[in-house]
């Protein structure tokens, strides 16, 4: 039974990497697989999925009103599809983690996403929350903070290296950190709005 996978990690902990090698693996048995990275990723240019070890490959963009059942339906009458990539999974509507997990369970297609967990303010984005949820299996792919500790968090960075505090959740082209939760502060950046008093 084909099963709706979701790898989550914090910034530059090498994801991308880890899905490029993933679909070289079925290719190189002779499979066919679909990539897919949403319109809105286009650091490297619209349709490309890139790492940051120089590793890149050509994908098929996504925009918010892309079905993205009907396409692997319509691509799967001319060829036999082994397994579904999506690249930046959190930026996926909840419609389409609805779509990718018909992917699995109605056409017997494996669907594997990578993606982060929490955008620069601690907050799931939608297309995480929904994979976190409804996801078979969940793995976290591990990075460190500069502390040495687990990094779980995503801080981000203006073009002089200092914290951003505030800002839309959606911001392409910025700066990000990996950072321990500790390290990150919730407590001064999260909308929840709670101190510790004096």
């Amino acid at each position: 039974m084909a099963k709706l996978y979701f790898y989550y990690a914090a910034m530059n902990a090498g994801k991308s990497t880890t899905l490029l090698q993933a679909a070289h693996n079925y290719e190189e048995r002779g499979m066919n697989v679909l990539l897919y990275t949403p319109v809105i990723d286009d650091r490297d240019g619209s349709g490309t999925i890139s790492s940051r070890l120089g590793l890149t490959r050509e994908a098929i963009p996504f925009g918010n009103d892309f079905d993205l059942f009907a396409d692997v339906a319509t691509r799967q009458k001319d060829l036999k599809i082994s397994c579904l990539f999506v690249d930046e999974a959190q930026f996926m509507s909840a419609k389409q983690v609805l779509q990718v997990s018909l992917v699995a369970d109605q056409l017997g297609v494996p669907v594997l996403c990578y993606g982060l967990r929490t955008d620069f303010k601690g907050e799931p984005f939608e297309g995480s929350k929904y994979l976190l949820a409804w996801a078979d299996e969940l793995g976290e792919i591990k990075t460190i903070c500069h502390s040495g500790k687990k990094a779980t968090m995503n801080a981000r960075l203006d073009e002089k290296g200092n914290r951003v505090w505030e800002g839309e959740q959606i911001s392409i082209g910025h700066h990000y950190v990996a950072l321990s939760r500790k390290e990150f502060r919730l407590d001064k950046v999260s909308p929840v709005g709670y101190q510790i008093e004096e």
